[in-house]
């Protein structure tokens, strides 16, 4: 990703928005800080064309919703995402299945046009990209039509849509007209494995469905970590390297009654060291940092952390809740997972990919999490079966291979032109 001012790398249509690219073919990448999967997803890619075709890309991330440029009622609706996720996840359920057909996306499509169309029609004109990347649903229905209203005669470049969720696709992700559509798919997807879902079949539908894996940054392709690199990862952060560690997240919102988990396995396991990642729930931040202070260096507790991946390397289990990227990432890593909550609808998906993986357990009641943890450390076979089919569930490359699929579509519509 090109080196520019935050404003202009991450806005939507704000002051400053570049329009030269220093030679760099531009891409603009759709994401929404809805969690931390779509922002993470699109880093990943950005740093895998960097890597893969150093100076040939400039991506350009965009938060149509939640970005400078967005509507304040739009950006205070797309804010509220975090506290419903943690207080009121059966909520977010309903919201979830009520939007979950055609007529409503195309609902949810014309409200979006009306509120925020114009600043992202005003970013298209601004980047002129080669390709615009959906990483989440709304934002890839916006650009579709955002794009119709600025050129009548049709799209000027192509629109990639990169599905972020396991499981069968939530209507909205249908719905954008997409050239192509990029799925998780299985554990060792490629371009031409695998079948599409059955929702990529239906009319509208993208030409081309790849099956590229859910995009991961470039720090989880350094697999699983042995037990001595295990060792030097927790005396690197400070921890007791022989304590048995077990790392809890729950995603960027620090959701899935995280608090209510790590209080549990601290009182009942005295003899395990835990690491708790927060992300953007400082209210719980604040109260597991108090009871650190009292835990006789059992307890741990970090926000947002920029090396996930050495987090996740270093852990004997990892707790979290069914998120997608941390699943993704948690794989790449070998880590063994224990499901603690997932969100309704969207993250069912995740719950059973890892349970069928073998890659781990789906455990809500914080007792049986306890007796789990407690069983997995007296008996490291299982401990170890679990880490092997994680590690098999993983698709470190993914970002790699988007990153490829994107250069062969730039590369094959300038040829065309």
């Amino acid at each position: 990703m090109i080196s520019l001012p935050r404003p202009a790398r991450d806005a939507v249509a704000g002051p400053g928005l570049p329009t030269a690219h220093y030679g760099r073919v531009p891409l603009l990448f759709l994401i929404a800080d809805t969690g931390g999967g779509h922002r993470a997803a699109a880093a990943a890619v950005a740093g895998a064309l960097e890597r893969g075709y150093p100076g040939r890309y400039a991506p350009v991330l965009c938060d149509p919703m939640a970005g400078p440029a967005a509507p304040r009622p739009l950006r205070l609706i797309t804010r509220a995402y975090g506290p419903v996720v943690r207080l009121a996840p059966w909520l977010w359920g309903i919201i979830y299945h009520a939007t979950d057909s055609g007529l409503a996306a195309s609902l949810l499509r014309q409200i979006l046009r009306a509120v925020a169309g114009r600043p992202l029609a005003a970013a298209l004109a601004a980047v002129r990209p080669a390709a615009v990347v959906s990483f989440h649903p709304l934002a890839g229905q916006l650009a579709a039509r955002a794009w119709l209203d600025r050129t009548p005669s049709g799209r000027t470049a192509a629109l990639v849509t990169v599905i972020t969720d396991f499981g069968v696709p939530h209507a909205t992700w249908r719905a954008g007209g997409a050239d192509l559509v990029a799925s998780p798919g299985g554990p060792s997807p490629g371009p031409a494995g695998g079948r599409p879902t059955r929702a990529m079949c239906r009319p509208g539908a993208a030409d081309t469905t790849v099956l590229s894996g859910l995009p991961v940054g470039h720090g989880f392709q350094l697999g699983p970590a042995t037990q001595t690199e295990r060792e030097e990862l927790r005396r690197a952060a400070g921890l007791r390297e022989s304590a048995f560690l077990v790392v809890l997240t729950g995603g960027g919102e620090g959701a899935g009654r995280l608090g209510r988990h790590a209080m549990a396995l601290l009182r009942g396991l005295p003899d395990v060291h835990l690491v708790v990642i927060c992300g953007r729930n400082a209210r719980l931040y604040r109260r597991l940092a108090r009871l650190a202070t009292r835990s006789d260096g059992r307890l741990t507790v970090r926000g947002f952390v920029p090396d996930m991946a050495a987090w996740l390397r270093c852990a004997d289990l990892v707790v979290t809740k069914a998120g997608p990227g941390t699943i993704a990432e948690a794989a790449c890593c070998g880590a063994p997972i224990l499901l603690m909550s997932h969100l309704p609808g969207q993250e069912r998906g995740g719950v059973q990919r890892v349970i069928r993986a073998g890659a781990g357990r789906y455990l809500p009641r914080a007792s049986r999490l306890v007796a789990a943890v407690s069983q997995l450390k007296e008996h490291p076979a299982d401990l170890a079966a679990m880490r092997a089919a994680s590690a098999r569930l993983g698709s470190p490359d993914s970002a790699d291979r988007l990153a490829a699929v994107l250069d062969g579509l730039v590369q094959a519509r300038g040829n065309a032109e």
